[in-house]
């Protein structure tokens, strides 16, 4: 009887001290609770604020309500003893994917996070995806940190990611409605465009550009238009082949954010670079968003495709393979403004006039793309008049739906009286010269009814 009872209680306490073990385990690796994404989404700023306060944050009534939804999901994940993280989605073609931190330029890095392919499909994630989740260091003979648990996908929950449409399935229009670009008193880029060449919601824009004339500063125009007078939009500057130091003063100058691949990293980087924003910036559109991307210069993409393409067989002239330039155009071609909401603009720079003929034979596949192109004049460049746009070369497609009849009528009579003009640098000069004593573009165009 007693070796009964003894044998009894040796199976208890193995049973005790299994579920004891169970139970560590499962506080080892089960997420932190606390407020999810959802839940703090209905709250208010200050109830916010008390919860980060609470929770050790430091100055949280000085950050913005998505920043302060951060930093509190991430002084939760760090009292569970995890790690809150925020990247890129790029998916493998096996099924399984890697959240890239975005500082490092979509490279790999050992800071990945490793997401499984069930996640994947559960949440119906896509390339490009902005994945937030609780991540948990590698074990032995692992490489990368692994997704524990999603916290958000895109800034929002989880679950909303599967209620998406495709991108290609959008429809695509003409765009209806004007980024203005005029936001400073007497800055002539933004007014000269906003009149001559508008840019819309979705448009899919041409910057015919020779060296040295001031393609660089006509993007830093653009970019700070669209961020002072349209803070709903969603900039993106990529910056493909170009020197460092541009990339520095493209980043202390624009306020949206900043991709670059430099001219000394190969060009498979510039591809992928590429690519990732692109998909990120689809992914914004099939939430409704509008979406800017400013390129420069989709002639060194084509450039940077030419090299990492298979060979076809094919060669066209200047050494452009017949393949090279298909997903070149998919880029350029997904810029679109989408019927009931959303659009992606592409503004991209072409270069001419270089030498290359190579980047004839580029600018001459994508010349006719656009619905909307700025031709640079190095003549004009070169008598120090800025913005350097020749005018009469320079236009928007459908720009009736863009700007009202009266300003249309008056933008006709300002092109017929350059083109009547034997000297159309010094015609120009004399438009820029009226413009510039005007503080705003509505002042010009009444002058012009005083003067008629």
């Amino acid at each position: 009887m007693s070796e009964n009872e003894s044998s009894t209680q040796s199976r208890k306490n193995t049973k005790n001290n299994n579920n004891n073990r169970n139970n560590s385990k499962s506080r080892t690796h089960t997420p932190v609770k606390g407020s999810s994404v959802e839940e703090l989404r209905t709250k208010s700023i200050q109830e916010l604020v008390d919860i980060a306060t609470q929770l050790g944050v430091e100055q949280p009534n000085e950050l913005k309500r998505q920043d302060v939804i951060f930093e509190i999901l991430k002084a939760q994940t760090a009292q569970g003893g995890y790690i809150l993280f925020s990247g890129i989605l790029e998916i493998m073609q096996d099924g399984y994917g890697f959240i890239r931190s975005i500082d490092q330029s979509f490279n790999e890095s050992i800071n990945d996070a490793y997401v499984s392919n069930t996640q994947i499909k559960r949440f119906a994630l896509r390339n490009g995806d902005v994945v937030t989740g609780q991540v948990r260091p590698p074990k032995d003979q692992e490489r990368y940190y692994a997704l524990i648990k999603i916290e958000a996908v895109n800034s929002l929950p989880p679950e909303e990611s599967k209620k998406r449409p495709l991108f290609e399935n959008l429809t695509p229009l003409y765009p209806t409605e004007q980024l203005k670009l005029e936001y400073r008193e007497k800055g002539l880029t933004g007014r000269m465009m906003d009149l001559f060449c508008p840019i819309g919601k979705g448009q899919r824009g041409l910057i015919v550009a020779p060296p040295r004339s001031g393609k660089t500063e006509l993007l830093k125009e653009i970019a700070h238009g669209i961020t002072t007078n349209h803070p709903e939009v969603d900039l993106m500057v990529l910056l493909v082949d170009e020197r460092p130091e541009e990339v520095t003063d493209m980043e202390r100058s624009v306020k949206g954010e900043v991709y670059s691949s430099t001219f000394d990293m190969p060009s498979k980087n510039h591809v992928k670079v590429a690519e990732m924003v692109i998909e990120k910036a689809k992914r914004r559109v099939e939430l409704g968003r509008d979406v800017v991307i400013l390129l420069d210069s989709i002639t060194r993409l084509a450039r940077a495709y030419n090299t990492v393409t298979p060979s076809s067989g094919k060669v066209l002239s200047g050494g452009v393979d017949a393949n090279a330039l298909h997903k070149p155009k998919r880029f350029f071609g997904a810029a679109r403004n989408i019927e009931n909401g959303g659009s992606l603009t592409i503004i991209a720079t072409a270069l001419v006039d270089t030498g290359s003929r190579m980047d004839e034979v580029i600018f001459e596949e994508f010349k006719g793309t656009g619905n909307m192109e700025v031709v640079l004049d190095r003549k004009i460049a070169d008598r120090r008049i800025y913005p350097a746009i020749d005018i009469l070369k320079s236009g928007t497609r459908k720009d009736e739906l863009l700007i009202g009849p009266e300003v249309l009528q008056k933008v006709f009579i300002l092109r017929q009286m350059l083109h009547k003009q034997d000297n159309e640098v010094e015609a120009l000069k004399f438009i820029y010269n009226t413009m510039g004593k005007k503080s705003t573009n509505e002042e010009f165009l009444e002058s012009m009814n005083t003067n008629s």
